[in-house]
């Protein structure tokens, strides 16, 4: 339930990247409606757990909170300094992908995919499983006997490492910074569902900026 939804993602990721310029867009609702899929099966198996008790009550407000300082953090230092590497206008999303009577149909499966599934599949295979992993695999166990948001220097080490540079080159700035604050709110909330909300915020509100703001900052998608 953490490695397939997340490690099928990428690779329909990288198989998108190597099809023909006709047929790739064409993956971008594959991409969206396969790991969801998944998600939803294993969710309605009762294999992810930790998802049950988030209670959306007045906690969630701050959750939302730190999603919009993320946005922020993440945007943030290209917009100020116009020195720093991005990514080639090449990678920036195209939201004429599907065709221009589709753009409002691709723009909404850019942010379901982007606010939903994407936060979903990679908190929960970074901070349920790979962070829990970190703490018996060298013991033997059960991860999942491991209490969620338990710390250690070495799982919130190799989780920042991880999800820093499971990013693309010229956004390792700020995804460093990103991952160590999903880490600590992790600890400070004590349930998976904080960090799943702030993450999917974050990228709601990118997605938000980007569609309408100024045409140079389709590279955040």
């Amino acid at each position: 339930p953490y490695l397939a939804p997340y490690g099928l993602f990428l690779i329909l990721v990288e198989v998108g990247r190597r099809l023909p310029e006709a047929i790739a867009p064409w993956m971008l609702p594959v991409k969206v409606a396969v790991p969801a899929a998944l998600l939803v099966y294993f969710i309605l198996r009762g294999d992810l757990r930790e998802l049950r008790r988030y209670r959306p009550g007045w906690r969630v407000s701050l959750d939302i909170l730190v999603g919009v300082f993320i946005a922020a953090l993440w945007m943030g230092p290209f917009l100020l300094f116009d020195s720093l590497p991005r990514g080639a206008e090449t990678d920036a999303f195209d939201p004429h992908q599907l065709g221009e009577s589709l753009r409002r149909q691709t723009l909404a499966l850019r942010l379901l995919g982007f606010a939903t599934v994407t936060p979903l599949v990679e908190e929960l295979f970074v901070r349920s499983f790979l962070i829990r992993l970190m703490d018996v695999v060298d013991k033997g166990g059960d991860f999942r006997d491991v209490p969620i948001a338990r710390f250690s220097w070495r799982s919130f080490l190799i989780t920042g490492v991880w999800f820093t540079f499971t990013h693309v080159g010229w956004e390792w700035i700020v995804a460093a910074p990103t991952g160590v604050l999903l880490n600590l709110w992790l600890y400070h909330r004590r349930h998976i569902g904080g960090p799943i909300v702030a993450h999917a915020v974050a990228n709601a509100t990118i997605w938000l900026a980007v569609v309408l703001g100024p045409g140079d900052l389709w590279i955040f998608l």
